[in-house]
């Protein structure tokens, strides 16, 4: 676990690469029932076989929503964290689509670390990492984000 001290050494450095998750039909069944997006290209694999995709296709908000799981494999909390949340997304793409069947994972870069301030004991961290989600034997990511995330640290001392 690095320290909040640590973090501006770590900028422009990989912080860590998640394992692989699969994501198959069940999934992508899963979450269109799940967000109300039941579009054919998501869950009829006989429609979808006659698009351009050749089959069913993840959802980019399935893709992006692992990025949580994908964030606690591969970043190491800062020591004393009390918590962390989602802050929002400076940059978001999606750049080539994940087929049913196919495994994605994430690669993180820490891109800032700024401190904004102490409050009863805790330092606000805002982070910024860029995550990439790599598609198994694809050359083209999934998608590239800028996430921010504020890391509340229990001040030392």
């Amino acid at each position: 676990m690095p320290s909040a001290q640590e973090l501006p050494s770590l900028i422009g450095t990989e912080v860590g690469v998640s394992r692989w998750i699969e994501i198959d039909q069940a999934r992508i069944d899963a979450f269109a029932k799940l967000t109300e997006d039941e579009q054919f290209i998501h869950v009829d694999p006989d429609m979808a076989k006659h698009t351009p995709f050749g089959g069913t296709i993840a959802h980019g908000f399935l893709t992006l929503s692992l990025g949580s799981a994908m964030s606690y494999d591969a970043v190491k909390p800062v020591d004393g964290v009390v918590m962390g949340v989602n802050y929002g997304f400076d940059r978001l793409r999606l750049l080539a689509p994940v087929k049913a069947g196919k495994r994605v994972r994430g690669r993180f870069v820490l891109k800032n670390a700024e401190n904004k301030g102490s409050d009863g004991g805790v330092t606000r961290w805002l982070l910024t990492h860029e995550m990439t989600v790599e598609i198994e034997g694809e050359p083209k990511p999934a998608l590239i984000a800028d996430w921010l995330s504020m890391q509340m640290v229990r001040q030392e001392g």
